[in-house]
């Protein structure tokens, strides 16, 4: 049936059940109320056979066949009806049987029974393709059994109590009617209880359930109704209220409901299916009628008899070994679900190729290890591992055998170390090894490491060499601020300058006075404050013609705790291989900003900014916050773009240095002509000046230096931007500038770097 026809089916129920009921009471008669019933259950199984021949004729296969032989029972069982409707309003007998009613009554078991094995056999969906059922076990199948038992031996005590036992017990008026009294509620038990075995064992295609279900409830409606009837002819009654003949109306309705009903098709075959609580429940509710009927015989004084007491016993029993079985699926699920959990946990923290730690496992471990070292004062060593030229293996034998060699590598690592101790392979051919607790020697477990990986590997029956690069990093307890970032940075420089130095290698990183290093730990130790050592220079930009200082030029410096001047580049390019390249500009920013508004000079200032830092609103913010926090005017702050990485995204940078130019403040591109600035920079992004390399001034080829810088000025007349030369040392360079149409310049020639108090001395007014 349709969805929309299910609303429709019970009202049409609920009408017959009033109607039942108030036909029992017979208020227009006896003889009326009893063609009333009759009429009814006849109409009721007329309607049966003609939805079934009408559906099944549209119907092919099994689901034709189903139909066509619930049909042919309720056909009989009508024709049943008509010899029952004549002996009673015709001749006037009030129960008649046995009699040819009963010949077509007792037709409609085989058929049905029939019916529900064919039905049992539809596996094909309304799709075309074949339900596959659920898969069988061990367990599953004893608690099918077991609830097959239970349903079986249930139903057989509520029959026998119902009809059956009387019948067996009692002799009726003759032979015949007994034995056609007690073919009523055997029939009945056989349908009942293998309709019910079908919805509890799950033997018919999900789709098709509700044909099923509503099957049984006819099935089970006409059973109760038989057992009364039954029960009133062995006692050798003579009549028989409507209202006991109501399973004879809706069980054939309920019947003709199930004929009717024809499955949609799914939109989506692998949408969940629902938990079907009919299959869960089913075995258990003729269980809970068989207390209530035997609560109320010891209610009422007529105790079960011996037969319903030791079938009573088994169904316990029965009972008490399903839900034994219960308990054991429920702990074999929660032990499933467990190995379920620890399952993905693996995969989610391991590699899946070698089942080393991954990235994420290998991090979270050496954070706990750095934070339990800085608390103890614990020793751990970090040992970066990068094979050599392992793209050769690739090429050579293809990914499969590239990673075969990446697990036969991950197994040796692992034995070259102890099993408190970790290796991860942090992707590609690069793996990680931490070290915790007392190490005594950590370059002899590289040493180890470097023999082992130096045997040959098997690939398709091929001896593969494989060398490593190694960086080891010795965790300092005493220092601060310390993170796995770090400590894996410093194993991948290392690691990396072992590459340079020719590979298969092992570089134990050891902070140097002349290295960035330690400039990254003043820096975190600073706080956001200016790092012990750290100063800002400056270098004047002067007119040509007359030499007057127009702006200046801040420039960091840092000197380490013994003295040692540490050239820019090093501490720079260290301070942004840490991550904090961001913290650098911003500090940069303040103190020229600070120093240019102490020393109340009108000039411009002009402070660098990596280009990775162009459109990142902590720049913008760094920027507004220390024109602010020292009040020097947004016109007087020229920001210089340096050229340590590329701008990628030109149009993304163009729309940042308009931001920063809606501040009020400039900017320059600095070193044009030495890194990766080309014309197309300066077609797409907006900048105020440009700044020359001192490779395009140097005087070498005189001419071509004229021409270039000639032609730079024009076209940055044409778009609107000012070259400013760098580097400039000599009168001769100087000369060669103006010359070539150039105002502003940059060089030893106009002013050494040095304090701004040094500095404004030399400022011409």
């Amino acid at each position: 049936m349709k969805v929309r026809r299910y609303q429709l089916g019970v009202l049409l129920i609920v009408v017959l059940a009033a109607l039942i009921a108030v036909n029992g009471l017979a208020l227009w008669g006896d003889q009326f109320a009893l063609w009333v019933d009759n009429a009814m259950q006849l109409s009721a199984g007329v309607t049966a056979v003609v939805c079934g021949l009408l559906v099944g004729r549209r119907m092919r296969g099994a689901q034709r066949w189903w139909r066509v032989l619930f049909a042919l029972g309720m056909a009989g069982w009508s024709c049943g009806q008509v010899f029952w409707s004549w002996y009673q309003l015709v001749e006037g007998e009030g129960l008649p049987s046995p009699s040819l009613a009963d010949v077509g009554y007792l037709t409609f078991p085989g058929f049905a029974l029939a019916g529900l094995f064919v039905l049992a056999r539809a596996r094909e969906r309304p799709d075309g393709k074949r339900w596959l059922p659920q898969q069988w076990n061990a367990h599953f199948g004893a608690a099918l059994v077991l609830d097959g038992l239970v349903v079986t031996g249930s139903m057989f005590i509520l029959i026998w109590a119902a009809a059956l036992g009387g019948l067996v017990k009692s002799t009726g008026p003759d032979a015949l009617t007994w034995a056609v009294a007690i073919a009523y509620p055997l029939t009945d038990l056989v349908l009942v209880v293998v309709a019910v075995l079908l919805v509890v064992f799950d033997r018919v295609d999900r789709p098709y359930r509700a044909n099923l279900l509503l099957l049984a409830a006819g099935i089970v409606a006409l059973a109760c109704s038989d057992a009364i009837f039954a029960y009133l002819v062995s006692i050798g009654a003579e009549s028989m209220k409507p209202w006991a003949d109501a399973g004879f109306v809706l069980g054939p309705l309920l019947i003709a409901y199930a004929l009717l009903a024809t499955p949609s098709r799914r939109a989506n075959e692998n949408q969940t299916v629902p938990v079907d609580w009919w299959r869960l429940a089913l075995p258990y509710v003729p269980v809970a009628a068989v207390a209530m009927l035997i609560s109320a015989q010891l209610l009422f004084g007529q105790g079960p008899d011996a037969i319903e007491v030791s079938v009573g016993v088994i169904v316990i029993f029965l009972v008490l070994a399903r839900q034994l079985l219960s308990l054991l699926d429920n702990r074999l699920l929660l032990r499933r679900v467990y190995e379920g959990q620890q399952l993905l946990e693996h995969q989610a923290f391991h590699d899946p190729l070698t089942e080393l730690a991954n990235r994420t496992l290998f991090a979270e471990r050496l954070d706990r290890a750095i934070a339990a070292g800085s608390a103890a004062g614990g020793s751990l060593v970090l040992i970066f591992v990068d094979l050599d030229d392992f793209k050769e293996v690739n090429d050579q034998f293809g990914h499969g055998g590239g990673d075969v060699v990446l697990h036969a590598v991950g197994q040796r690592l692992l034995g070259c170390v102890r099993s408190s101790d970790t290796v991860a392979r942090l992707g590609g051919d690069e793996f990680a090894i931490l070290l915790e607790g007392v190490v005594d020697a950590p370059q002899s477990v590289a040493d180890r490491i470097r023999g082992t990986l130096r045997r040959p590997f098997a690939v398709h029956g091929t001896q593969v060499a494989v060398r490593a690069s190694m960086g080891l990093v010795v965790l300092d307890p005493d220092e601060p601020l310390v993170t796995s970032d770090v400590l894996l940075g410093r194993a991948d420089t290392s690691m990396y300058a072992g590459k340079r130095l020719g590979k298969d290698t092992t570089v134990v990183y050891r902070p140097s006075t002349d290295g960035p290093p330690d400039f990254i730990t003043f820096l975190r130790r600073a706080k956001g404050g200016v790092p012990d050592g750290f100063t800002m220079e400056f270098q004047p930009i002067v007119r040509l013609g007359d030499d007057a200082p127009v702006a200046v030029e801040a420039l960091s410096r840092w000197t380490a705790p013994d003295g040692t001047q540490i050239p820019p580049h090093s501490f720079v390019s260290a301070a942004e291989g840490a991550g904090l390249g961001a913290e650098m500009d911003a500090l940069a920013l303040d103190m020229a900003c600070r120093e240019v508004s102490a020393a109340e000079l009108d000039l411009t200032v002009h402070v660098n900014v990596c280009a990775s830092r162009l459109g990142t609103s902590e720049l913008e913010e760094s920027i507004t916050a220390a024109l602010a926090r020292y009040e020097v005017p947004a016109d007087r702050l020229v920001v210089e773009i340096t050229e340590t990485v590329p701008v990628l995204d030109l149009a993304a940078g163009a729309d940042a240095i308009r931001r920063i130019q809606g501040l009020g403040v400039r900017v320059a591109l600095d070193d044009f002509g030495a890194g990766y600035s080309s014309l197309t920079w300066l077609h797409a992004l907006p900048v105020d000046l440009i700044k020359l390399d001192r490779a395009l001034t140097t005087g070498v080829r005189p001419d071509r230096d004229v021409a270039l810088c000639r032609s730079l000025v024009s076209l940055g007349e044409e778009l609107g931007f000012t070259v400013v030369a760098e580097g400039i040392e000599t009168a001769e360079q100087a000369a060669l500038l103006g010359r070539a149409g150039c105002g502003l310049a940059q060089g030893y020639l106009f002013g050494r770097p040095g304090p701004l108090s040094a500095l404004r001395l030399a400022v011409t007014p």
